[in-house]
């Protein structure tokens, strides 16, 4: 689950993080409102108004403005809410800015010069530990350091069944060349950091930049965060920070109706049960010359009303040329899937997309017999194989 920014903050400020401090506004009068407030509580006379949406390079696409006056705040949140920013994270058509976050200026001057670094904590499948990823080059894309200043990317492992060790909050900061007051409140950063990626269960913390003040203060001036969502039931109040403007509506309706969905860009939708045979299946369907245009995972209680949620979701996909069902019926029966098959496309009423279905295991022949004997234009197949050619073939 990702969060905003501000969800973000909030949480690292949990666990001992210093970060930039910010109010989140609605509209443009809500915006003055808080840079009021905000002027009040941390004596900021500049504020930086910031989009809250689920994507990096915000900046870059015109949703991070630098505002001197009340009017200005007024002016560039009014800009900004309501917008349709697009970044290289957001799809073509962009995203609807809903809310900014009113943040203090950070960037004063005082005593020695600000810099800005990179980092993230997240897990390294390859060795099964987690990892610290830092950079002296924060503020830009870590993608586009990483292509033209791989040197300039250090990676710190760590054994979730140690921990973080002191020595190794001291080696990053040294790295990033800290001295002084910088040193010591880097090591603490770093360390606090860990703890919230731990401590909340996340995917990922990501934070570009971490400032350096010019009074050595370290700080987190941005927070990408993204939670593991099977561990969201240890942490109801983070689960209540999902924001579902944010995701893929049909995505958002598949889950409401206890199903595994995920959009990919293809012609032909997947419905299968098992995450493994779903893997193979959009194998297949690559292999015979299509492009899966779904994951989507009925589950083993496929029962009627599911298959018939599963059609209706894949068919909000105005991309989806053919329909490939491929159920193994262990737990479930297959003639109960192939009684769903047959009820959604009645109620559904007149599909025009071909449907393949290729139902093994518990009842097949029974299955087989309620399709064959439907009078739907609905293509069978017994072998994996038989049912990509005939995708291949609806397809041609």
């Amino acid at each position: 689950m990702n969060l905003h920014e501000y969800q973000g903050k909030i949480i690292l400020q949990k666990f001992g993080v210093a970060v930039q401090r910010g109010l989140v506004a609605y509209n443009a009068d809500e915006a003055v409102d808080q840079a009021k407030r905000l002027g009040q509580e941390t004596g900021t006379k500049w504020w930086v108004v910031k989009a809250q949406i689920h994507a990096g390079g915000r900046g870059k696409g015109g949703g991070v403005k630098l505002a001197k006056s009340y009017d200005e705040v007024r002016e560039k949140s009014d800009a900004i809410i309501g917008m349709m920013l697009k970044t290289p994270q957001t799809p073509p058509q962009g995203k609807l800015v809903h809310k900014v976050l009113i943040a203090e200026d950070v960037y004063y001057p005082g005593p020695s010069a600000t810099k800005e670094y990179y980092m993230s904590v997240l897990l390294d499948r390859a060795s099964a530990r987690n990892v610290i990823v830092y950079s002296t080059e924060g503020g830009m894309d870590i993608e586009e350091v990483a292509e033209h200043h791989p040197d300039k990317i250090q990676k710190e492992f760590v054994d979730p069944r140690v921990g973080l060790r002191p020595f190794q909050c001291h080696k990053i900061a040294t790295a990033l060349g800290c001295t002084g007051a910088a040193k010591k409140a880097m090591v603490k950063f770093i360390a606090d950091l860990y703890r919230a990626y731990e401590g909340c269960d996340a995917a990922m913390f990501e934070i570009n930049p971490v400032l350096k003040t010019s009074d050595d203060k370290v700080i987190a001036v941005d927070a990408k965060v993204r939670l593991d969502g099977n561990a969201l039931y240890r942490h109801p109040d983070f689960a209540e920070m999902r924001d579902k403007t944010e995701e893929d509506p049909t995505e958002v309706v598949a889950g409401e109706a206890g199903l595994n969905y995920v959009k990919l860009d293809g012609n032909v939708g997947c419905m299968v049960n098992g995450a493994g045979l779903a893997m193979a299946t959009m194998d297949i369907i690559k292999l015979s010359g299509g492009e899966p245009a779904n994951f989507l995972d009925v589950g083993g209680t496929a029962d009627a009303a599911r298959v018939e949620k599963a059609f209706r979701i894949i068919l909000k996909d105005p991309s989806v040329k053919a329909i490939l069902v491929n159920i193994f019926g262990g737990i479930v029966r297959c003639d109960r899937v192939a009684q769903g098959i047959v009820d959604a496309y009645k109620n559904i009423g007149d599909i025009q997309v071909p449907i393949i279905v290729r139902l093994q295991g518990t009842n097949a022949k029974e299955a087989k017999d309620l399709i064959d004997n439907s009078g739907l234009k609905v293509l069978g197949a017994v072998a994996l194989q038989e049912a990509a050619d005939r995708v291949r073939d609806v397809l041609k």
